[in-house]
């Protein structure tokens, strides 16, 4: 019975996280085009590069560059049994390119949980991360801060903070999120597939809920 989701939400929301586990506990792969765009910026492949440029001012990297990778990775093998995106589609353009993919691979999509957070707790989560200069280590002020403030708890090498974990670059991503992918919010619920989920509490709690909306829906098609 194959699981096919996406998870939706703006930056900060926590989809990483869930999508993880919910990847871990379903047997499926978590396509996460973030990930994907961060090893090709430190690799500095061509991708990499070309992709630098906007996500250093919180922009969405063009939407050719993103549906090539996706359609890439949905013809892996790992990919029969189901598969989670996150991350992606952040348009309407890339949802319907999207739509067209999975219909020809008989793979519908079967839901998109919308990760519901006011702004002022994205703004707490999203500009209070650090990141050792040194090893790459990820901190955060008050959900995981160092031992020493400003050094890391591995090397005790300085902390700095990436231009998109800044806050002027953290207020344009959700200016982009808003402009750009809430559209998708009216797009999937005129569809049928929107499914809304608080994102504020436990990791066990927020996965708790996921499940719930998720498991009716498994296997069905849509």
């Amino acid at each position: 019975m194959s699981v096919n989701v996406i998870f939706l939400g703006p930056p900060g929301a926590g989809k990483g996280t869930q999508g993880k586990r919910f990847a871990e506990r379903h047997g499926i792969p978590q396509i996460a085009t973030g990930d994907i765009l961060k090893k090709a910026r430190r690799e500095k492949t061509a991708l990499g590069q070309k992709a630098q440029a906007y996500l250093e001012k919180g922009l969405l990297v063009p939407d050719e560059i993103v549906v090539s990778i996706v359609v890439d990775r949905l013809h892996a093998h790992d990919c029969t049994k189901g598969f989670l995106l996150d991350g992606f589609p952040r348009t309407v353009p890339q949802a319907d390119a999207l739509a067209e993919i999975t219909s020809e691979h008989g793979c519908p999509i079967q839901g998109v949980i919308l990760f519901e957070v006011d702004r002022g707790e994205l703004l707490k989560r999203l500009t209070g991360r650090w990141t050792c200069a040194k090893d790459g280590l990820a901190y955060h002020a008050i959900f995981n801060p160092p031992r020493n403030q400003g050094l890391c708890d591995q090397c005790n090498s300085e902390l700095y903070q990436r231009e998109d974990d800044k806050e002027d670059t953290i207020i344009e991503r959700l200016r982009v999120y808003q402009e750009q992918t809430e559209p998708l919010v009216d797009y999937y619920q005129r569809r049928g597939l929107l499914r809304r989920v608080s994102a504020v509490g436990s990791i066990d709690e927020i996965a708790e809920r996921i499940e719930q909306l998720v498991a009716p829906h498994a296997g069905a098609s849509a």
